[in-house]
């Protein structure tokens, strides 16, 4: 009988230890997030205070410089602006898609329009990639980075995908996904088409002496409305 009631006093005094120990704890936990400004109760609704909002996430920027790594070497820095084209081919390793174009850009041949335009291949980081495996797709003679930044900065959404930046304007002039050379060629011609109708008309809007701000890009609403009477 004397050993069960010792038991008994041993067990009341551990549960005794622990259950100051949890409210000791889950009073520190309160202090902590009182510290922080996190409210504890419905008071903070009541007196008009809410929950701190989260900030929203930055927008995307336009066209930036490609930062990253060579595959298996060190650091680099592509700069995009100049009086050129610049094609950034957005590829990655595994894709089966891909492979095609690693083997076409490997050719001294291949015909790259626009205006001097150069050509950068632009893989992700070596914690996505195969970085053994990008050295030896790597062709000789073409650019070729590994930075997952600058697949979060144009928005890519998968490989392969292109990005033709006008190093002029210092804008993306076309973007797309294709599946052989002969589409990123279509797409390429067409977003430079469409980039040269652009030029022409602001050219013969100069060589006429009409620019930004020109009386004439803003008529003179008493002027139309008689017209319109007319």
């Amino acid at each position: 009988m004397i050993v069960l009631v010792v038991v008994q006093t041993i067990a009341i005094a551990m549960l005794t230890l622990i259950v100051f120990g949890l409210l000791r704890t889950h009073a520190e936990i309160l202090r902590a997030l009182d510290r922080a400004g996190v409210p504890l109760d419905d008071s903070a609704e009541a007196s008009g205070v809410g929950p701190v909002p989260v900030a929203a996430p930055a927008a995307r920027p336009g066209v930036v410089d490609i930062v990253g790594t060579v595959p298996g070497g060190g650091p680099v820095k592509v700069a995009l602006a100049g009086d050129h084209h610049t094609l950034l081919a957005f590829l990655s390793s595994g894709c089966r898609t891909c492979q095609a174009f690693w083997t076409e850009f490997a050719s001294a041949m291949i015909d790259l329009p626009g205006r001097e335009t150069r050509l950068v291949i632009v893989a992700q980081d070596p914690a996505h990639d195969s970085e053994s495996r990008l050295a030896e797709l790597a062709p000789n003679g073409v650019r070729t980075v590994c930075s997952s930044d600058a697949w979060t900065a144009y928005g890519v959404p998968g490989s392969p995908y292109f990005a033709l930046v006008d190093g002029r304007s210092g804008r993306v002039v076309g973007s797309g996904t294709a599946t052989g050379w002969e589409q990123v060629r279509g797409l390429l011609s067409q977003a430079l088409g469409d980039e040269a109708l652009g030029t022409t008309v602001d050219d013969a809007l100069a060589a006429s002496g009409i620019g930004p701000g020109h009386p004439s890009l803003y008529p003179d609403p008493a002027v139309d409305d008689v017209q319109g009477r007319a």
